[in-house]
């Protein structure tokens, strides 16, 4: 039999960098096939060659033994390929369903049935009447995912699909890939987390500066080896020492309850934390659980002053009717999970867009803006975070998602605060680079700025944090010392277990710092 997909000799050439330099690839019928690489290597820009988003420059590729020059997505999902992009293609005033029914076939009705079927099957609950704008990155992945899953592909794209699911949705969705691919659908995967790589796919091809570097079969490769393949060298260890105790509150939230004008947003309901000076705080919990909404209130892009009850306090500030500028004049810096459009202005420069944070950080004097501090300020930051790009004045939408993200994150950290919030820091960053951010934050930390983190990704948050809470359908669950919990008991919370903790002074998650112990914990839950 003739292989599903062929890629020869297949490049991609564009004004400052060679994307793609002579890519052979070959997906079996029913592979699941993994692409490795770190940001920047041509990952993205090689799936769009084969989704028919751009056009190889040189090259040949064949598609079920034919020669076959796919030139739009379009034609890409007529023959059978399915992909979920790393910047999704959705349209913001659009339902779920009317999204969805863009390349699907059928009536709303009957279309909304299929994909509440579907995503529930899956582990990945929607709302086809869902506006998208309404939705968190995570839930809009869902969209995309379960899009591609009902077009019944011969070949399926996935980019980064687990980010969006508990621990226990992983393996249901391993276990439909599986059976998809027993079934002859064949799974091109791309994702920066090796270990499911090596329990999932067949075999992997590594990309490097563009060029293909190797293949393995993860099964015969350890995590640290596939991770070597991908960058050149080991990956550094984050080392994490323990908090202070005493450091002063830089952010207090209290009883905060809030219920958003989009019918389909999440009601946050007696939400309190707090987090101190030399720590850092991680918030886990599956998309659309109501991080979205908190995290808007946290930093000022929605107000709390008529819309809810409780307080919000910045080192020692209510910030409830503050504005997002204001907030940043307490030292308050923040990295929403959204790079394009909430994070970065897509058609503005690398150096545009560090001025937007640092505007009040000697980037203008008297309204003027100060343009050599602004390029020295954007280059410092792509220096000093590896930003793969063709310098300031490159295009922020022109970079790849986790090049941008670490320009990004840089960017916060350059403005030196005191309280720095983060939503999924390392979404759909490679391996190297996210260890380095996970260390740049320990070292925020350990220089005894308070940090907070939302994340998907367990091993991420029981990495670099000292106290952990979990979110679900609006509730904040008390805080545990992460040192004294494990993954299953945080997985646990994640479906809402924690609710049943009996609350009382011992495990109240109230703005006085009071946790859970591992013990507590399990003895509340009744597990």
């Amino acid at each position: 039999m003739s292989a599903l997909l062929e890629l020869k000799g297949v490049s991609k050439i564009y004004p400052s960098v060679i994307a793609n330099d002579r890519v052979d690839l070959t997906i079996e019928s029913g592979e699941i096939h993994a692409i490795l690489g770190e940001n920047g290597a041509g990952k993205s820009t090689l799936m769009k060659l084969i989704y028919g988003v751009s056009q190889p420059d040189t090259g040949q590729m064949r598609w079920q033994g034919q020669p076959v020059q796919i030139k739009s997505p379009a034609h890409a999902r007529s023959l059978g390929i399915g992909m979920v992009f790393q910047h999704f293609s959705l349209f913001e005033t659009l339902t779920v369903a009317q999204n969805i029914s863009l390349a699907v076939k059928g009536n709303l009705g009957t279309l909304s049935r299929r994909i509440e079927e579907v995503a529930d099957s899956f582990g990945m609950p929607l709302s086809p009447d869902t506006m998208v704008h309404s939705l968190s990155v995570g839930e809009r992945q869902r969209v995309e995912i379960v899009r591609c899953i009902l077009q019944e592909p011969k070949l399926l794209i996935l980019d980064e699909p687990t980010s969006v699911l508990p621990p226990q949705g992983v393996q249901l969705l391993f276990a439909t890939l599986k059976k998809l691919a027993a079934r002859g659908c064949s799974i091109l995967y791309i994702s920066h987390k090796l270990e499911e790589i090596r329990a999932l796919c067949d075999s992997a091809t590594v990309l490097r500066d563009g060029k293909v570097v190797g293949t393995a079969d993860p099964k015969r490769e350890s995590a640290a080896s596939l991770a070597t393949m991908m960058i050149g060298h080991d990956i550094p260890v984050a080392t994490h020492a323990e908090a202070s105790t005493d450091g002063v509150i830089r952010l207090a939230v209290e009883d905060l309850s809030y219920e958003p004008e989009d019918p389909f947003g999440t009601t946050l309901k007696s939400v309190s934390m707090n987090a101190k000076a030399g720590e850092i705080v991680g918030i886990a919990g599956v998309s659309g659980n109501g991080q979205n909404e908190l995290m808007r209130l946290i930093s000022g892009e929605t107000t709390l002053a008529r819309t809810g009850k409780g307080v919000i306090m910045i080192n020692q500030t209510v910030v409830n009717a503050m504005s997002a500028a204001k907030r940043r004049r307490l030292d308050f810096a923040f990295v929403p999970e959204e790079r394009l459009g909430r994070g970065a202005v897509p058609d503005l420069s690398l150096g545009y867009n560090s001025l937007l944070t640092g505007h009040e950080h000697g980037l203008s004097r008297f309204g003027f803006i100060r343009f050599g501090r602004m390029q020295q300020r954007a280059q410092r930051c792509i220096a000093e975070n590896d930003v793969r790009c063709g310098g300031d004045n490159a295009r922020a939408g022109s970079l790849s998602g986790g090049n941008l993200q670490k320009f990004i994150v840089g960017r916060e950290i350059g403005l030196s605060p005191s309280l720095l919030v983060l939503s999924q820091p390392t979404w759909g960053v490679d391996v190297g680079a996210a260890a380095a951010i996970r260390q740049s934050l320990i070292a925020l930390r350990d220089s005894g700025v308070a940090v907070v983190i939302v994340s998907e990704e367990l091993e991420e948050l029981f990495e670099v944090t000292d106290r952990l809470h979990v979110m679900f359908e609006g509730h904040l669950s008390p805080s545990l010392d992460t040192r004294a919990t494990d993954v299953n008991r945080i997985g646990e919370w994640m479906t809402g277990q924690f609710l049943s903790v009996a609350s009382g002074p011992a495990n109240a998650s109230t703005g006085d710092g009071n946790e859970l112990t591992a013990d507590s914990a399990t003895n509340g839950a009744g597990a």
